[in-house]
């Protein structure tokens, strides 16, 4: 196998195992770990704890806003995160590049040479179990689990269009929930 391409990209849903990933080949791989968590976040999980914002925005909106504003929200991080992976490319820094803002639509419309975009997905029930487990939803009172609900169907909705846009694109799609392939793929680009 030839030399992974200088900049990896890992997109995918919250909770599918983007960052695990990610921290592993960057180690792994010894390159630098790039989040576009950092760059902003929409507006967050709502949890431990809920700010006031957010529980505004999941209790005021419909399920069809929130996901138009999660979409809109990724377009106007596209520039930055264009000129994030343009900038490494430039100067052959290899890099792992990580976050759900990294649309499938978008990452198919980079230069592949020197670009290997990566779609996490998981299937439904392990989406939510992770994300119930992580949110405390059973110990939470009934405005907060409402809120954390929203949450969660979004981030499956998310989930289900990205992997078709993915799809679509040819973007190789890893099911994060699979037993070691997390594990599989870093062995594979470690190998090569």
């Amino acid at each position: 196998m030839q030399q992974p391409a200088l900049g990896i990209l890992i997109g995918g849903s919250s909770h599918v195992g983007k960052s695990t990933l990610a921290r592993a080949l960057a180690s792994s791989l010894g390159r630098e770990l790039i989040s576009t968590d950092d760059l902003g976040r929409h507006p967050g999980r709502p949890w431990p704890s809920v700010r006031p914002q957010v529980a505004e925005y999941y209790a005021s909106l419909t399920d069809e806003t929130i996901h138009w504003f999660l979409k809109v929200h990724h377009e106007n991080m596209w520039p930055r995160i264009r000129q994030i992976i343009e900038s490494r490319l430039e100067h052959a820094q290899p890099f792992v590049l990580e976050g759900a803002a990294l649309r499938p639509e978008y990452m198919a419309l980079l230069e592949q040479e020197d670009i290997l975009p990566l779609f996490l997905y998981a299937d439904d029930a392990f989406l939510r179990r992770r994300m119930l487990e992580e949110s405390r939803r059973a110990d939470a009172d009934e405005t907060k689990a409402a809120i954390i609900d929203k949450f969660i169907e979004r981030s499956i909705r998310e989930n289900r269009e990205m992997l078709e846009a993915a799809g679509a694109a040819d973007i190789r799609c890893i099911d994060g929930a699979a037993p070691g392939a997390l594990d599989a793929l870093v062995k594979e680009f470690s190998a090569a």
